[in-house]
């Protein structure tokens, strides 16, 4: 891990991202904390070639999105060119749609309809990604998790991981054996703390919950993980300062690698 690659997720600051004098305000203060790239996720509707000015006019890269299950199916050319423009090779989808995460059937007519999208992608030089929550950790027929159906089911080469710590500690899994797990296939890692507040698991700044992120962090940089994109759900404190103090404690406890 090092300070070129690490990352803010906008989703993380979405109330100050809904219009491009906000979006442009937020970039601007992301670079201060320190970050050097972000990944594009929840802003609104600001055309593509502004979301490029201000990154650049903030100094700061796109490293990845989460994009939209519709608009990838239905939009697919538009997307391609919105991340060739941002010079931005990783194509993310933010959850499974509702549709089809209760059973095992669902998870197969899930990978029949992402994986010509993926395959699409990968043949245009990018690749796609899918971030992961929860539900993903349900073993269906006692048997497999949809998170194994997902992994087994697809091409390694057009199907990556981006694995959420937070969830799949939430979901009782062992995150490093996880990151282990999905080995070659995971280079964007979304880095978060938990915490338990009032008996309810919520994430948290690292560094501020019961997660060893020293751990999970070792265990991505001996897996090849090229992006490590801090990310908070719910902040219970103002959000840039939540960024901040996630920041500080990578840089600070973990170390960058420069």
């Amino acid at each position: 891990m090092d300070k070129k690659h690490t990352g803010a997720q906008l989703y993380t600051v979405r109330e100050f991202t809904k219009n491009e004098e906000d979006f442009r305000r937020t970039l601007r203060k992301v670079k201060e904390i320190g970050y050097e790239t972000v990944q594009v996720s929840a802003i609104g509707p600001i055309a593509p070639e502004r979301v490029k000015a201000a990154a650049d006019e903030a100094g700061l890269g796109i490293c990845a999105t989460h994009i939209g299950f519709e608009r990838l199916q239905k939009e697919l050319d538009q997307v391609i060119a919105e991340h060739r423009l941002w010079n931005c090779r990783y194509v993310g989808l933010g959850s499974m749609p509702p549709q089809f995460r209760s059973s095992k059937e669902g998870y197969f007519a899930f990978v029949k309809e992402i994986a010509p999208i993926a395959e699409r992608l990968r043949a245009e030089g990018l690749q796609f990604v899918y971030h992961n929550h929860r539900f993903e950790f349900e073993k269906f027929d006692g048997e497999r998790t949809g998170l194994d159906i997902l992994i087994e089911e697809t091409d390694p080469n057009a199907f990556g991981i981006e694995l959420d710590v937070f969830w799949a500690q939430a979901g009782g899994g062992q995150v490093t054996d996880w990151i282990r797990k999905v080995k070659g296939r995971m280079a964007v890692v979304h880095l978060k703390d938990m915490a338990i507040v009032e008996d309810k698991a919520v994430t948290a700044e690292i560094g501020e919950g019961n997660m060893n992120i020293r751990d999970i962090v070792n265990a991505c940089r001996e897996t090849g993980v090229e992006w490590y994109v801090v990310e908070q759900d719910d902040c219970r404190r103002d959000p840039f300062e939540s960024l901040a103090i996630s920041y500080r404690r990578l840089s600070g406890d973990i170390g960058f690698n420069d």
